[in-house]
């Protein structure tokens, strides 16, 4: 087999220090781990280089062996023991760049130095000497009419695949988002998963304005309860209630209706304001006995 560079697997060179092979070996696995590359052999396969690259060059004796005897490198304590120096015999003349080491127990020659990585470090290698991976989290948006936020409830979705049922709690905001741990990538080498993350897009087509935990709306007054003052119905979120106006009421005139507002986001029972705007309604296609009161209340107004 081939000589096989794992400095340049890694893009550092060979007076890199462990910090920065370490730095290099996270950026690399980081950009190509399978949950990031689905079904890319190409990926797979340096994925794969990598940690071997990194299982050699972060182990400081076995990154001196490798640096002294390349792709041999596993023989290091073979070749000491015979005296056998690689820079030496490459200054030799006719020497032959490959060599065969049978006097030391077999043919290294034609060894397979990832098949030797595979046997050292893979079907005998316990998950503890395994990198856990974290599985990646995954980002999704659901979209949300106002008055179905109104209320704690249950909600499916499909993310990435899979079905997952959620309780959406009441008081949830227009570009809020929520954390679902466990729910992201799946992690690798028994990593944990990672987690995802939900942007609620809150659509509102009610007659209300939202702020915060508030409501806001208006609603018309006619001119004689304004002028007279009395009751009428007004509506609320979740219904209609009755509502005392005071006697010369002006348009503009604001009311609050505590505890009338929005649920307060996971604080059960807990709600904030309804503010209502009067609208003043001016009366319209008068009588001729109408418009002839008008004008005697406006004589009497003018008299005063």
């Amino acid at each position: 087999m081939d000589y096989i560079d794992y400095y340049k697997i890694l893009e550092v060179t060979k007076s890199a220090t462990e910090a920065e092979i370490k730095k290099a070996y996270r950026k690399l696995a980081r950009k190509y781990h399978p949950d990031l590359n689905p079904n890319d052999k190409e990926a797979e396969k340096k994925f794969k280089e990598i940690n071997e690259a990194n299982e050699v060059l972060s182990n400081p004796e076995n990154r001196k062996k490798y640096d002294k005897y390349g792709k041999d490198w596993k023989h290091a304590d073979e070749f000491e023991k015979a005296g056998y120096d690689p820079n030496q015999q490459q200054r030799n003349s006719g020497q032959q760049s490959n060599q065969d080491f049978s006097g030391f127990g077999g043919d290294f020659s034609g060894s397979d130095f990832s098949d030797f990585f595979n046997s050292m470090y893979g079907s005998s290698r316990s998950s503890r000497n395994q990198t856990k991976y974290r599985g990646q989290d995954l980002n999704a948006e659901l979209q949300l009419d106002l008055t179905s936020v109104y209320t704690t409830h249950k909600q499916s979705l499909t993310v990435n695949g899979k079905n997952i049922r959620i309780t959406i709690p009441a008081g949830v905001e227009n570009g809020q988002i929520i954390k679902i741990p466990g729910h992201g990538g799946q992690g690798a080498n028994e990593g944990p998963n990672g987690d995802l993350y939900i942007t609620f897009q809150i659509e509102n087509h009610s007659a209300f304005k939202r702020e915060g935990n508030n409501l806001y709306t208006e609603t018309e007054l006619d001119l004689y309860t304004a002028v007279l003052g009395g009751e009428i119905q007004v509506n609320t979120f979740d219904g209609k209630v009755k509502l005392k106006v005071s006697p010369e009421t002006q348009t503009g005139t604001k009311v609050k209706l505590k505890g009338k507002g929005f649920p307060v986001y996971k604080k059960e029972n807990q709600f904030g304001d309804l503010f209502i705007t009067f609208k003043l309604k001016i009366p319209t296609g008068l009588s001729q006995k109408e418009k002839e009161l008008f004008q005697e209340l406006s004589k009497i107004r003018n008299h005063e």
